[in-house]
This record gives C-alpha cells, structure tokens and sequence, in this order.
C-alpha cells in the first residue's frame, strides 16, 4: 500500500465540506433535532436499503477444514467474542454459514465460512459449487477468499482442489492464504509467542511447504496464531496486524479504509468488565464509522435523516444485545427521551451548523462522535434494565455527554 491507515482515514474525512449559513436559537435547534427522530418505519426501510447499497462491505469467504482457525479470523477482525460470533452465524447453503457484522442489515464485513470440510470427492465437489454459486451472484462491494490452514496440517488435498477451481472461474477475486495455530509448531520450552514474525525451524519449515504447496493459488501469505484468553498466549491476536494489512492490501480503497478504522481504535478492545459494554462498543464503531463515512460522501439522503436512521438500526442491534427486543419506531422514542438534554446542553451550539435544508453538510467527525455518544447512552439504558432498575435519565445525558466530547476529539484527531 502506498498510504499508511492514517492518510487513508484522513482521505474520507477531508471529503466532508462544510458551508454555513444562518444560526438558530438553540432550543429551536434540540426541538428541530427531535423531530428527526420520528422517522417512520417505512421511511427507515427505505433510507436503510440506500445506505446499504453504499456502504464499502467486504464479503470475505472463509474456506478451511474445521478447527482451522475461522472463526478466530472473524473475532480478530471484529472483535466480537467466540460466544456472540458462534450464535451470529446462520445457515446460508448445505455446506456454509454466514455471519454479518455488525448486522444483517446494515453490514460492513459478511463472512461464509465453509462447514464440513472433509477429504471427501464428494464434500469437495459440492461446496465448489456452492462457492462458485455465491461468487457469480452481482452484489455491490468488494470479495475476497481467505484460505485457512494449520501450520501442521499436510492433508489439504480437498482444500486445494476448491482453491484450484475457484482460481481458475474467477481469477480477479483476490485470495489470502491465512497459515494458523502456529504454537501447535513451537518448541517444548516456548511459553509465549516470540517476536513477529516467528522464526523457528519448525514453523518456517512448514511454513514453506504449505506456501509450495498452495503456489498459483493465492496473491498475499501471513502467518497468524489467534488463542483464547484462558490459552495464556500473548498477544491473544498474534499476527493480526499483519493479517489486517494483508487483507486491506488486497482490497479496493473504501473496503481497505473501512478494515482499518475498524481495528484502529484501542479504546473498544480493552477490558472494561462488563461483556455487553464491550460487545457493544464494538458495534457502536462500527455503526459510527458508517455514520462518518456517509457524512464525508456527497450522498442524495445524506442528510440527518439518514443518520437518525443508522442509530435506529444500531439502538435496536443494543437493544437485542441486551435481551430488548424494539421495534423501529420504539427505538426513535427512546432516543426522543435520552437525547432530548443532551441535544439542548451538550452540542446544540454545533448542530445548528448542520440543520438540514440549510446547505450544510454534516461533518464527519461530529457524525460518529454523536452516534457513538447515543449508543453509550443506549448502552446505560439498556443495562438498568437488564439489571432490574429504571433508568435515569441525567446518568444517561452525563455518560453521553463525556462519550461525545471524548470521542469527538478522538475521530478529529483522524483528519489532522
């Protein structure tokens, strides 16, 4: 790549022009502001399906036997535990699943991850096909297959035969050969992962008969050991920045952009010890992410309506997190009623800037910062009430407030 994540994040957020006009009171601009969120149900449908044919997503075909390391792909790029990602996963053919993230409506990365693989002709025939099936289909956004094997196994006659026939019908479709569970390779003594790359006899002598073995088959290579916590291997994530840049290397600019912005923030990986939080965080990301992108992108319905729209879909993905099952309409009074402060107190100042019908457009950084700054808010409301209590509704309008003011600075600092 010839531009760092950095450049590239900074690209999509200097696209964002702003022009201003006139100021409105700032009670007229909170009163304005909530009116954006009675969207109906229909309008939300129709905005969403817009939104959904321009986002950058990545459709990523996981082909390996089991065990292979897929799903530790799917959590690495994600950062969605093993338990969420393993109920996420949905029958998609006789021999795939499909997993969406961050959902299925809205999302930013599908994976298919082949199930069953044996070394059968049969199996091997069969999910050629259905493979095959899925890749001639016309979507919008970028594909790319990623073949798993483990640094120790030599049985992939199967594997190889699907990577042959793939190649050959669609040679433009970019492969990555992913090589995992390298510590099943170190020596006795080895207690931890060594320095990246690792370089012991053992793996690089596997390693280089898997890459012969796979030659012609693939256009990038990386060595990755993605553990659980309880395997006491650090990092947990071994290799993943270079599975990250190998990946965006392969992809188109929006698609490569979107895999780093993803990995980028620090902040949502830490444990904070509260699960749902954490898995939350990681879709508030990503949904703020989506938001600053349409922000930066001169869009026919990139307007607030859009954004209100996103944060519909994103109150209602927290919501089923938290056991709360809510409808389109249910989630835009539930943030009537927790960004009705915070609107008047904490930005009204600056949304007047971005009032629709007043030529402006909304800039990027604000975009994600506000929609990260509602999910926390979600996040607290959901949680009182998964935990028995009703919610209060200064607590709520405090946290989004520090949320929106931190993460204001923290997507700003992506333009600088």
């Amino acid at each position: 790549m010839t531009k760092n994540w950095k450049s590239r994040i900074a690209d999509a957020w200097h696209q964002t022009t702003t022009r201003l006009t006139q100021l409105l009171p700032v009670d007229k601009a909170a009163q304005t502001a909530l009116q954006w969120f009675s969207v109906s149900d229909a309008q939300v449908a129709e905005i969403l399906e817009t939104v959904r044919a321009e986002l950058p997503t990545t459709e990523a075909l996981l082909i390996g036997k089991p065990q292979a390391g897929k799903s530790s792909i799917v959590r690495g790029l994600t950062g969605v535990s093993a338990e969420i990602i393993g109920q996420g996963f949905r029958p998609h053919t006789q021999h795939t699943e499909r997993y969406a993230y961050p959902s299925n409506d809205l999302p930013l990365l599908i994976f298919t991850d082949t199930v069953g693989l044996g070394d059968t002709k049969k199996d091997t025939q069969e999910i050629t096909q259905e493979l095959a099936g899925d890749l001639q289909q016309e979507r919008r956004g970028a594909k790319v297959l990623i073949l798993t094997v483990k640094i120790n196994d030599f049985a992939t006659d199967s594997l190889r035969k699907i990577a042959q026939e793939l190649r050959h019908q669609y040679p433009d479709i970019p492969c990555l050969l992913a090589v995992t569970c390298l510590h099943e390779l170190y020596p006795a003594t080895t207690v931890d992962h060594p320095t990246y790359p690792p370089d012991t006899e053992e793996v690089n002598r596997a390693f280089s008969a898997i890459q012969a073995d796979f030659a012609g088959l693939y256009d990038s290579v990386v060595l990755i050991d993605f553990t659980l916590e309880e395997d006491g291997y650090n990092p947990v994530f071994y290799g993943l920045e270079e599975l990250r840049d190998s990946l965006a290397n392969l992809l188109p600019e929006a698609e490569a952009r979107t895999i780093y912005q993803l990995l980028d923030n620090k902040s949502v990986g830490e444990e904070i010890g509260n699960l749902y939080r954490d898995v939350g965080r990681h879709y508030m990301l990503a949904f703020s992410i989506m938001a600053a992108a349409l922000a930066a992108v001169p869009l026919p319905l990139a307007t607030m309506p859009v954004l209100t729209a996103l944060q519909l879909s994103m109150v209602g993905l927290l919501g089923k997190l938290y056991g709360q099952t809510i409808t389109p309409s249910q989630a835009g009074g539930l943030l009537s009623a927790i960004a009705g402060g915070f609107i008047a107190k904490a930005v009204g100042r600056e949304l007047i800037k971005f009032i629709p019908g007043l030529g402006s457009v909304i800039a990027a950084s604000w975009a994600a910062a506000y929609t990260w700054a509602l999910g926390e808010g979600a996040c607290v409301y959901f949680g009182d009430l998964m935990g028995g209590k009703k919610p209060d509704p200064k607590k709520i309008q405090s946290v989004m407030q520090d949320a929106f003011q931190e993460a204001k600075e923290r997507f700003k600092q992506r333009s600088d």
